[in-house]
Parts: C-alpha cells; sequence; structure tokens
C-alpha cells in the first residue's frame, strides 16, 4: 500500500486589522511619522523638566538673547553688566578680571561703600552672592569675588525674558492636548449622532441631519468669541468650543457608511434575530465605519491645532504664562526682524507635527482601503 502523504495545514487567514496593520508598517512615510509623533509627545511631556527653566521664569538680564549652545553670559557682556550693578552702589568698578566661574573686581568710592548694597549682585540673574576679599580705605574700597551664574538657553529667550525651549515644548503640551481633546469630542459626538441618523433614517434622520445643516451656518469664529465673552478663555473652553464644531463633519462621514451598511445581510439578520437597535448600533455598524472614521480623525488632529493656533494668533486662544504654538508664533511674528529665532522654533514644532499627522493619515488611508488589499 502507498504511504499516505498529509497535506501541508492552510495558511492562517489574515483579518482586516491584520493585513492593515502590515500594510502600515510597509509604508516607511507613515512609520516614520509615528516615530516623529511619538518623539515630539515625549518631548513635549518629559522636556520641560530637564530644561532647568520654568517656563512662567522671567530672566530680566537675559530678554531676547539668541539661540547659543553655549552658556550665558558671554565674557564680552560682563563687564557692561558690572558697570551698571556699579552705578546702584554708587561706585566705579576697576581691575576687573573674568575666570571662567567668577569675577574679580574693585570697588572704589569716596564716601564708605554701604556693603547692604552688593545685594543687587545677587539679584542679578548673571551673578551670584559676592564674597569681599579685601577691604581698604575705611570701606571706600572694596575687593569682591563675585561668582557667575552659567545659563544655557538653547532656543533663545522671548520678549520677556522667558526661556523659548521650555516654553516651545510646554506650548506642545497645550497644543496636542487641545488637538486629542477636541478631536476626541468630535468623535464620540460625531459617530452617534451620524450613526443614529444613518440607521433610523426618514424623518428622524431628515431632521437630525437638518440640525447639522444649521450648525454648519453659524459662523465658528462668532461662536468662540461669544463663549469667550461669557466663560473667559480657559484651556477647557477651547477643546470644547473646537470639538462642538468639528463633529458635523465626523456626523456626516458616519452616516453616509452606516447607509450601505445597514442593507448588508449580517445587519439584517441581526434585525430578524430581534436584536435592539442600540445593539445593532454598537456591534454592527459602528464597528464597520471605523476604518474611515480612523483616517479622518489622524487628519482632524492637524486641523484642530491649527485652529486653536489660529485662535491663539487672534488673541482668542490660552491665557499667560500658559501658552501654546500659536501664542508663540504670534510673539514671534511681531517681532520678527528683530528676534527671527522667536517664530522660527514654535513653527518649526508646529509644521513639524503637522506634516507628520498628515503623512501618518495618508499611510493609514492606504492601508485600511480593501480595494488596495
Amino acid at each position: 500500500m502507498s504511504e499516505v502523504v498529509p497535506l501541508p495545514a492552510p495558511p492562517a487567514a489574515r483579518s482586516l486589522w491584520q493585513d492593515a496593520r502590515l500594510r502600515l508598517l510597509r509604508n516607511r512615510a507613515a512609520v516614520a511619522s509615528l516615530v516623529v509623533l511619538a518623539l515630539m509627545t515625549l518631548a513635549c511631556i518629559f522636556g520641560p523638566w530637564f530644561t532647568g527653566h520654568p517656563y512662567d521664569r522671567v530672566y530680566q538680564d537675559y530678554v531676547r538673547v539668541p539661540a547659543s549652545l553655549s552658556a550665558y553670559p558671554k565674557a564680552e557682556a560682563l563687564p557692561a553688566a558690572i558697570q551698571r550693578i556699579a552705578l546702584r552702589i554708587r561706585a566705579t568698578p576697576s581691575e576687573v578680571v573674568v575666570d571662567a566661574a567668577e569675577v574679580r573686581l574693585v570697588l572704589t568710592a569716596q564716601r564708605p561703600i554701604d556693603q547692604r548694597l552688593l545685594v543687587y549682585f545677587d539679584r542679578s540673574d548673571q551673578f551670584g552672592t559676592p564674597r569681599i576679599t579685601a577691604s581698604e580705605q575705611e570701606g571706600r574700597r572694596l575687593a569682591l569675588a563675585v561668582p557667575i551664574k552659567r545659563q544655557h538657553f538653547l532656543f533663545g529667550t522671548d520678549s520677556n525674558g522667558r526661556d523659548l525651549l521650555t516654553r516651545t515644548l510646554v506650548a506642545g503640551r497645550v497644543s496636542l492636548a487641545i488637538g486629542l481633546l477636541a478631536t476626541g469630542v468630535a468623535l464620540v459626538i460625531g459617530v452617534a449622532y451620524g450613526a443614529t441618523a444613518g440607521y433610523l433614517g426618514g424623518r428622524i434622520d431628515m431632521v437630525m441631519m437638518r440640525i447639522v445643516d444649521v450648525l454648519y451656518s453659524l459662523p465658528f469664529i462668532f461662536f468662540v468669541i461669544l463663549l469667550v465673552v461669557f466663560f473667559g478663555r480657559n484651556f477647557i473652553l477651547m477643546f470644547l468650543a473646537v470639538g462642538a464644531i468639528e463633529w458635523l463633519d465626523m456626523a456626516r462621514i458616519v452616516r453616509g457608511q452606516t447607509l450601505s451598511i445597514k442593507r448588508q445581510e449580517y445587519v439584517l439578520a441581526a434585525e430578524a434575530l430581534g436584536v435592539s437597535i442600540g445593539g445593532i448600533l454598537t456591534r454592527h455598524v459602528i464597528p464597520n465605519t471605523l476604518g474611515p472614521v480612523i483616517v479622518y480623525v489622524t487628519l482632524l488632529v492637524p486641523k484642530v491645532i491649527l485652529l486653536e493656533s489660529f485662535l491663539s494668533f487672534l488673541g482668542l486662544g490660552v491665557q499667560e504664562p500658559m501658552t501654546s504654538w500659536g501664542v508663540l508664533i504670534s510673539d514671534g511674528a511681531r517681532a520678527i526682524q528683530a528676534t527671527p529665532w522667536m517664530l522660527a522654533f514654535p513653527a518649526a514644532f508646529l509644521v513639524t507635527t503637522l506634516f507628520a499627522l498628515n503623512f501618518l493619515g495618508d499611510g493609514l488611508r492606504d492601508a485600511l482601503d480593501p480595494r488596495d488589499r
């Protein structure tokens, strides 16, 4: 008798989501964008803890200093700073020697120098507490050793003397949070509203979509201004205002998908088995609309960030000392000729985030398209 050769096991079938994940991983631009977004989010969340500067700390001696990899103060700026402090003490500086860690100098005056006035060195952002090394001529001549406070401003400082790197990262927290939260509000309202309207159909669908048309006719800026007038400017208001408008497009997209899904055999079978409307929506309709919805969400997040930046540019966004990328770009645009770094760095973060989100959206659209399987 001939030996029976077992047939090889059939390959395991892949679901639509598994196939979409594999095709998304093969899209280099989408994967690179996902990595960039992850790094940007981590930098905005944890970065301000390592910059060494509070986001609202004002350095009066470092107003509008340019970006630099080396520490401030610069050696050439120290004599002028010492001269300003000496004028407050009513003394004349001389024999100024600048070392890496301290400045040695001599203060002379016509009367005995009040040593309490040396606190002006300590109040400065450039120097620490001075140490008197010698006192001559009955206190009219003091030899001082003044430590230097070294500060790093990798992105420079703004018009108020605040570290721009810290403020850019904190602004990223606000902009990304508003983008995600407002998109979440639009996702929940839009999916529930659109699926209900599309599945119920008839007069209910007509009434619900006419409400959407009425809301479309309301000017968005006018709506936001009314909210600001009545409730003031705050973080919660921003994402509620944006999310309460952006769900309209989501509702139309989900309604269109629901109109085709509700005629499918598995939905008709569920109706014949007596499944409730809520059960059909949550188990059959909404899960099958998530493909286009996920793609639209990735495109909605940059749109919301741009809306928040636009509102902040107009002065309707977050309040000082909190900031967002739109606020920083607005401040930088007003001082672009004198301080171009105030515009360049926040704009670079915003543009990079928007490009990454759009590339990721394109990759998800290609990966979730069943016609490309």
